[in-house]
């Protein structure tokens, strides 16, 4: 079986040529121990009302776990969701009548599982906040100098984003205070966004006292305090690491067709390549010729439907239509696939890996899970044959052959990735909020 061992690290393995990769096949597979951020108890607690609670978003009716619900495995179950102006959740999500979505979220839900864990200091699809030693408070984000400082980690700051978001959480500019603020730009400045849900949550009795008790008597609840509380709930809640993949690093078993997946994986099909080490990721950013459908990422003062990844970031044209490689925990429970959620399942998504040109150009649009949106143009990429061809040309991967019965055995591989303590959280869904808001179930 293929195995690898220390002192080598898999950032530098991914640099590796994939024959190389394959002549190692008989190390031993073994990692370090994942070091997860210590969490206390009752600020875990507290961050789990807050992530259930829908008074974080502007409207009041859209919640963290709206898009990222234990019901689907942290995400939303859809290719691209709805947020603000939605109704329901997953696939059952529809438009609210009365106050009607303006676009579908750009990009797939990500997962959530072990973002606690110290190698992930990189977050969303392409990476646009990350820790920074050179930056005030450690990191960098889209917001520059107008990010407020107090974030006690990456993941923090992270997990508020979306209550910035006018599709996710926020709303528009004439639904509501804070939807408006956001769009003025008005976010950590005094009476800004931030303020004004910090006042919100300061101002419901049952979060007051939950505060004092972790913070001190009286100490000022801030949208920062708000984010640490909610970011060691996750580290608590959605920590994956007893999976039968660890528990066969430890000196357990896996099955022949997962054992088969695995020598696959990290051998011949090149596989850790990219999703490398403990958590199958090398938290950098690839372009692999992946589909695009929903609206992209254009500001404010353009029109088209382009989702340029990681050059939306960076602004070098090298990184056009790269993205993150995601982590693998629990993938067989995680579809849709890809940063647009254009694959439905685990044999799709390692097809496209195979020949991603050839899969681009032939891709079956029957596939994608979207929520109804009238007048939404979902395909404006793909009908473009220009756009096509430089998503093309951006590709990274060269084609190679799997058998159907190899590509059988890594899916048994990925499958030995899940964690079920970790799918439905240690916590739970709560059953009330102290808002008294309705609790997204």
């Amino acid at each position: 079986m293929a195995r690898w061992g220390h002192p080598f690290r898999w950032a530098a393995l991914a640099l590796l040529p994939l024959p190389l990769l394959a002549d190692m096949s008989d190390l031993p597979l073994t990692f370090d121990p994942p070091n997860f951020a210590e969490v206390d108890p009752d600020r875990v607690a507290l961050g789990q009302l807050l992530f259930y609670d829908p008074i974080l978003s502007g409207s009041q009716t859209v919640a963290c776990a709206t898009c990222h619900h234990p019901r689907f495995a942290t995400s939303d179950g859809v290719s691209l969701g709805l947020g603000d102006g939605g109704v329901g959740l997953g696939p059952d999500r529809v438009i609210d009548p009365d106050n009607l979505p303006e676009q579908r979220i750009p990009r797939n839900s990500p997962a959530l599982f072990n973002l606690g864990a110290e190698e992930f200091s990189v977050m969303f699809h392409d990476g646009r906040l990350e820790a920074d030693a050179t930056r005030p408070n450690g990191i960098r984000t889209p917001l520059g100098d107008a990010m407020a400082e107090g974030f006690a980690s990456v993941l923090s700051a992270q997990a508020m984003f979306p209550v910035l978001s006018p599709d996710e959480m926020a709303g528009h500019y004439s639904e509501n205070p804070i939807g408006q603020s956001v769009r003025l730009g008005q976010l950590s400045l005094p009476g800004g966004a931030w303020d004004q849900i910090a006042a919100r949550v300061a101002a419901v009795p049952g979060y007051r006292t939950r505060f004092d008790a972790v913070l001190g008597a009286d100490a000022e609840i801030t949208f920062t305090a708000i984010s640490d509380m909610v970011a060691e709930f996750i580290i608590a809640e959605w920590r994956a690491d007893d999976s039968p993949f660890d528990r066969y690093l430890e000196g357990g078993t896996l099955s022949d067709e997962a054992m088969r997946g695995m020598d696959l994986f990290y051998g011949d099909a090149g596989c850790a390549a990219c999703h490398a080490g403990r958590f199958q990721t090398d938290h950098d950013f690839h372009a692999i010729a992946m589909p695009q459908l929903g609206p992209g990422k254009a500001a404010r003062f353009e029109d088209h439907a382009l989702d340029e990844g990681r050059m939306h970031v960076t602004g070098d044209p090298a990184d056009a239509y790269a993205f993150r490689t995601p982590s693998l925990r629990n993938v067989a429970r995680t579809a849709p696939y890809g940063h647009s959620g254009a694959y439905a399942t685990l044999e799709g998504v390692i097809r496209h890996h195979l020949d991603p040109v050839a899969a681009l150009h032939a891709y079956d649009r029957t596939q994608v899970l979207l929520p109804d949106l009238p007048g939404a143009r979902d395909w404006r990429v793909m009908d473009d044959p220009e756009v096509l061809a430089a998503i093309a040309a951006a590709n990274e991967l060269q084609p190679s052959d799997l058998t159907d019965a190899q590509i059988a055995d890594l899916i048994a591989f990925l499958n030995a990735l899940t964690d079920e303590t970790s799918l439905s959280g240690r916590l739970g869904i709560p059953d009330a909020v102290p808002s008294g808001l309705t609790v997204p179930r």
